[in-house]
């Protein structure tokens, strides 16, 4: 079957890739395993300091394998355990990761494909892709933790639109409603996402990691509580090279030589 996860890495950027063409890249139990363990990976690697998942030939992820959930029809348990040890932990990977992870959006993003773009930090998509929020075109319900991020992006009311109908959207909409950064030419997408991760990687990694914690606390904090934890964050980052290296260079009037530390 050869390899369901690639992986290639240069300059500090990681470049993940489902690897299932075939499927449209649906997530099967050996890719979703493979993604979980190398998020974690990166998490540990000093030399990782950005991340960026797509996927190869014509989609970027088409959900949950069909044929998959077929074997788990009926079976409530199994598939209850099935999730919380598969894209439960990916998204929880993911999400928490204290580095930036860009979706590379190369094609199609659909069902828990949408869901896992959702947990990236940010999303650039080729003006070809396609969207949808299809779990009731199979009679179920969002995972992947979209029922927590699709919400948060669109406002409640979207979100039940989206999810009630499953209808697929272009790139063009899924920019308008905030699910992408932005949709660009399908030719221009490589190069521009690789400038973004460059730009990443040469910045402060444990700044923009924190920094990602902290917006993630906010989404279900009081404000008391994210006055709280940035005031937390702040006392720790002032104590980090690159916080240091970051006020030198504003003062010697040059760019900062951040080493993600």
């Amino acid at each position: 079957m050869g390899e369901v996860l690639k992986r290639s890495a240069a300059e500090g950027v990681l470049t993940l890739t489902l690897s299932r063409p075939e499927a449209r890249n649906a997530l099967n139990l050996a890719l979703v395993k493979g993604l979980a363990t190398a998020v974690h990976e990166a998490s540990e690697d000093p030399a990782v300091r950005c991340l960026v998942i797509t996927g190869e030939g014509t989609a970027f992820c088409a959900g949950g394998d069909i044929k998959d959930m077929q074997e788990r029809a009926g079976k409530a348990m199994a598939t209850k355990e099935r999730l919380q040890q598969g894209v439960n932990r990916v998204a929880r990977a993911i999400w928490e990761i204290e580095k930036p992870v860009i979706a590379k959006v190369n094609g199609d993003a659909t069902g828990a494909g949408l869901d896992l773009m959702l947990t990236c930090d940010l999303a650039y998509a080729s003006d070809k892709a396609r969207f949808g929020a299809s779990f009731v075109r199979v009679g179920l319900i969002p995972d992947t933790g979209g029922t927590f991020t699709l919400s948060r992006r669109v406002g409640i009311h979207k979100a039940k639109e989206l999810v009630f109908f499953g209808e697929l959207f272009p790139a063009e909409e899924a920019a308008r409603l905030g699910l992408i950064n932005r949709a660009l030419p399908a030719p221009e997408l490589d190069a521009f996402v690789d400038g973004v991760a460059g730009r990443l990687a040469a910045g402060p990694t444990k700044t923009i990691g924190m920094a990602k914690r902290a917006l993630h606390r906010g989404l279900a904090s009081s404000f008391d509580e994210a006055l709280d934890h940035e005031a937390y964050a702040q006392g720790y980052m002032f104590t980090t090279d690159d916080h240091v290296e970051g006020t030198r260079a504003f003062l010697e009037k040059r760019e900062p030589k951040f080493k993600g530390a």
